[in-house]
């Protein structure tokens, strides 16, 4: 990609540039999108009331929810070191949220890096359910790079790291004919 930085993509970075690229969104009035922080039980606290012992409280959802020109988007931001893609990745509440997110008129995905070839796709939901169904039926529990569709590559523009907005309108063009 070039455009991503000199070490590409790592750990949080991702998130960062996800979160970078919303604040551009919301400030040229194109979405507003939110990250969603997974909760959390703390269970101890240092004197200055700082938590330093927590667990995770509930089954978080996905990284993030909002709405884009009137809809309404989630998406969970992934990571893969190699050219396959675990379906473990994805919890069955997670899988059961977007389904039930798409079923009110949203529209659900995942955005993920192949840090190895510094690479970012929007994943369709439709996709997403076909190889988890897969998975679930007996067949293979990951899908690889060969199998996403190219053309949902997500690059840089504009000062936008991640601009998955433009894949987002592809998607929705494929979804109603257009």
């Amino acid at each position: 990609m070039g455009t991503w930085n000199s070490r590409g993509l790592r750990g949080s970075t991702l998130e960062e540039f996800i979160n970078m690229s919303n604040d551009k969104y919301r400030e040229n009035h194109l979405a507003l999108i939110q990250k969603i922080p997974t909760p959390i039980k703390p269970m101890k606290m240092n004197e200055a009331g700082q938590i330093t012992l927590a667990f995770f409280d509930q089954k978080s959802t996905v990284d993030y929810i909002g709405v884009v020109q009137g809809i309404p988007v989630c998406f969970d931001a992934k990571e893969s070191a190699t050219l396959t893609f675990p379906l473990q990745n994805i919890h069955a509440h997670q899988i059961e949220f977007m389904r039930e997110f798409e079923r009110q008129d949203g529209i659900a995905f995942i955005i993920l890096y192949f840090s190895s070839i510094e690479e970012c796709y929007y994943v369709p939901f439709s996709d997403i359910i076909r190889f988890w169904d897969r998975g679930q039926n007996g067949g293979r529990k990951s899908f690889t790079y060969d199998e996403l569709d190219k053309s949902y590559q997500i690059h840089s523009k504009q000062g936008i790291m991640v601009h998955y907005l433009e894949i987002l309108q592809k998607d929705l063009n494929q979804r109603t004919g257009v």
